[in-house]
């Protein structure tokens, strides 16, 4: 009996050292072979960047490490291989069969794809995992990218992001008037109708604006991204809470030909990766934000502020104005909207006498 295990195990081991080979198939340990993958993954995020492009490169190591081998997935960062907003259409047309980057960067193309990444005042982390993977979300977000030819997975969060750096004083929501902020999705068309003038682009463009005066502000992630970045070098005023990304959820896009080419256990592979992603972002963000906000707390050029009252009743009636908008000239915004706000309106209760009323009892 022991003879008949051992002899197992090595068959087993055998198969799986096969499969790492640079071969067309591998070797399983019973004998048979099984098709191996190389696949391409594009960003929209710099190379091996903390939190946001880390993720990326954990993911391709786990699915390899799971997958013996089988299915192995070169990364490339924002602009490397495609420029770094051309994510979607790069993996829709099938130039190559992964992406990964966050759903609000689609906004003119399918407007409704930004309820998937995060909307201003709506769902934590918390919140808009269990609407994704238990309250419909996840199969409307495959309906709404069905039409791309797009497979879509929740891939990572960042948790509650902060509300940015700014060059002046935010006192009153005059204050917002002409100023131009590093600031997407919907976020940034409540910002223009606040008064001031929203501008995208990639994470790697944003010092350099900030610090010769081509923006006034910027909003990027949070304390951990932030310092990376340096710009509390170029910034004084530090502002929370991040009013519109209260729960920043990112995505991992596969070509729809490229996913029904996969076997049904790669495929259970990649999809439990995205989630041990998020998880494990999470984490990520958890830890280096607690350092880094330490980090600017005590640095004596960097003043930390939260916005006035007033300036988030406005931002915060801007965000319903433009959301109904969008729902009425989009059904498929509107059938995303009423699931998305109904899973709010019941989880806030529940929020409001968990979380929030824990976080309370530990003030100072």
């Amino acid at each position: 009996m022991k003879r008949r295990y051992f002899v197992g195990g090595l068959a087993a081991a055998a198969g799986v050292a096969a499969c790492s080979q640079e071969t067309p198939r591998c070797e399983s340990a019973n004998g048979t072979f099984a098709e191996t993958f190389k696949w391409s993954c594009v960003t929209s995020w710099p190379p091996r960047f903390p939190g946001l492009g880390i993720a990326v490169n954990n993911l391709t190591d786990r699915i390899a490490a799971a997958s013996a081998g089988r299915l192995k997935i070169k990364v490339y960062g924002g602009g490397e291989l495609v420029p770094a907003f051309e994510v979607f259409d790069a993996v829709s047309r099938g130039t190559v069969e992964m992406g990964h980057d966050a759903s609000y960067y689609h906004k003119g193309k399918v407007d409704a794809a930004q309820y998937f990444t995060s909307i201003p005042f709506g769902l934590n982390h918390l919140e808009l995992n269990g609407w994704l993977y238990y309250g419909g979300g996840l199969e409307l977000w495959r309906e709404l990218y069905a039409p791309f030819n797009l497979v879509p997975f929740p891939c990572g969060n960042t948790g509650v992001q902060m509300g940015g750096w700014f060059n002046k004083e935010i006192n009153s929501a005059s204050d917002l008037k002409g100023l131009k902020m590093r600031i997407p999705g919907i976020g940034g068309e409540v910002f223009r109708r606040a008064g001031g003038t929203p501008v995208t682009m990639p994470g790697s463009e944003i010092f350099t604006s900030l610090q010769t005066g081509a923006i006034d502000a910027t909003e990027w992630v949070g304390p951990y991204n932030d310092v990376s970045f340096g710009l509390h070098k170029a910034a004084r005023y530090y502002y929370y809470p991040g009013w519109q990304e209260p729960g920043a959820g990112l995505e991992c896009i596969i070509n729809k030909d490229a996913w029904a080419s996969l076997p049904p256990d790669l495929q259970a592979i990649v999809a439990t990766s995205c989630q041990a992603i998020t998880t494990d972002m999470m984490a990520e963000y958890t830890h280096g934000n607690a350092l880094a906000l330490q980090q600017l707390i005590d640095d004596p050029n960097v003043e930390l502020r939260r916005f006035p009252e007033a300036v988030l009743d406005l931002l915060k009636s801007l965000t319903q104005e433009i959301v109904d908008e969008m729902s009425a000239k989009d059904p498929a915004a509107a059938k995303i909207q009423k699931s998305y706000y109904a899973f709010l309106e019941k989880s806030t209760p529940n929020q409001r006498i968990s979380e929030q009323a824990f976080l309370e009892t530990r003030r100072e």
